[in-house]
């Protein structure tokens, strides 16, 4: 299954539910072990913010600037999640706009948004200590986003150099391998497991040494890859 096969709106739709669902499982301002010096309510502000910036993207708008208004937590997100979800129904999915790689369509925010959502979900539950059950089709998705979308655009950006190391990534529930990094010859080090797992090693919640992940290769290799800003 690849990206093309989801249907990245209502999943985006149903993960926003479980965030809201989540806001009040933890106190406003218990940490985030996963979001530095983040509190609960940080990373529900965070959230809210993003979802509201991306709403005006795909409209083709200046973000107007948003305010709480002293709105309890669960209330403010709950209107900025609802301002996306209605956005992107009503533009549709080939509405032009401007995206993180320039010009495209509206459907990159409705991908882009849905594993913001997802992985700050995972952040918010983790808090609360609960899982996440999301399929391993959609982990995968979130692990290409990274290799296809979201790496490259760092290095564009100069947040970090061209990877001189490469990496082969396989979600062995997905049946789905990356390359991250150069080349078509064997790879410097190679990562697997769960597509959920190898999805949060590479957003940062995740280490390779931990017990969710079999690493062959060269580990120190593989370090100094991770070690990059490979996402924002």
């Amino acid at each position: 299954m690849t990206d093309a096969d989801l249907d990245h709106l209502a999943l985006l739709e149903l993960t926003q539910r479980d965030f809201l669902a989540a806001i009040d499982l933890a106190p406003a301002d218990a940490p985030v072990p996963a979001c530095g010096a983040w509190t609960v309510a940080d990373l529900v502000d965070h959230l809210a913010g993003i979802h509201h910036w991306a709403a005006a993207m795909a409209r083709g708008q200046d973000e107007v600037p948003l305010d709480r208004d002293g709105a309890p937590l669960a209330e403010h997100y709950a209107r900025c999640a609802r301002e996306l979800a209605a956005t992107l129904a009503d533009v549709g999915p080939d509405a032009p706009c401007e995206t993180l790689e320039g010009a495209g369509r509206a459907s990159f925010w409705r991908r882009r948004q849905l594993h913001e959502t997802l992985v700050h979900l995972w952040d918010l539950r983790t808090a609360a200590g609960l899982a996440v059950d999301a399929p391993p089709e959609v982990w995968a998705d979130t692990v290409d986003e990274v290799v296809h979308v979201m790496q490259p655009r760092q290095v564009r950006l100069g947040r970090m150099p061209a990877l001189d190391v490469a990496l082969d990534l396989t979600a062995l529930d997905a049946g789905r391998t990356w390359r991250l990094g150069p080349g078509r010859d064997a790879p410097h080090a190679a990562v697997a497991g769960s597509a959920a797992s190898l999805a949060l090693l590479l957003w940062g919640r995740r280490t390779p040494g931990g017990p969710h992940l079999a690493v062959a290769g060269d580990a120190a290799a593989l370090d100094r890859a991770l070690a990059q800003a490979l996402v924002p």
